[in-house]
């Protein structure tokens, strides 16, 4: 039986952090600490949609996570430089380990599928821009429900729209949040511990599976 794979999308296939050259050219040494906190509120924003059921779309989080940022910095970027951002934003570069990993995996094996907070045309021109699409069955965006990870709604749903079962479907992420929601769902994970320094919740779980990259993930699952 072939095992279904839920890869994740920001900050697991595509790098997240991947305009920080532009970033330096527009505000030179505070490039890395306005990324983080860029990226921080996206995802707060996200939860916090997700549990007042204000939704809206990732991008919006994106686009209010990014006003923040320049408030909390004191960068005073135009309307044209953030225009630019987001522009640049919707073509982020996929990591180095990402193609390796998926042109790997045996599709007598494995069913890989794209999973992701973003509506599945952001998704879509991610996945092309980067190379990746090929490599991937489908895309299982949440927007479809209008809420987002980790929300126990939104893998259900990656289940039914795969037609797979808790017991053959792996969640991939580097997001430690949406790991734990999987398996609070009751699927298994896998953690891309791509750093060192990263850090998974104390929240009485562990990953099923915990890899410093993409490259072997198959064989990886398959042994574990």
């Amino acid at each position: 039986m072939t095992i279904t794979l839920a890869f994740d999308v920001y900050g697991t296939l595509i790098n997240t952090h991947g305009l920080l050259t532009q970033l330096e050219e527009m505000i030179g040494n505070k490039a890395q600490a306005f990324s983080n906190t860029w990226r921080e509120k996206q995802l707060e924003y996200s939860f916090r949609r997700g549990l007042m059921k204000s939704y809206l779309p990732f991008s919006e989080c994106t686009r209010s996570a990014l006003e923040y940022a320049c408030k909390l910095h004191q960068v005073d970027m135009s309307s044209d430089q953030k225009s630019r951002l987001l522009s640049l934003y919707a073509v982020l570069p996929a990591f180095q380990d990402t193609l390796d990993g998926l042109a790997a995996l045996n599709q007598d094996q494995f069913r890989p599928y794209a999973f992701s907070n973003g509506t599945e045309a952001a998704v879509r021109k991610l996945l092309q821009h980067s190379g990746t699409e090929q490599y991937l069955l489908d895309i299982v965006s949440v927007d479809s429900l209008k809420t987002f990870k980790p929300d126990p709604a939104v893998y259900d749903y990656f289940l039914q729209r795969s037609a797979s079962s808790k017991e053959q479907s792996w969640l991939i992420s580097s997001n430690p949040f949406d790991v734990i929601g999987a398996l609070n769902f009751g699927m298994k994970a896998a953690w891309v511990k791509r750093s060192e320094s990263s850090l998974f919740d104390d929240w009485e779980v562990t990953p099923t599976l915990v890899v410093e990259s993409l490259e072997r993930i198959g064989d990886q699952i398959l042994k574990a």
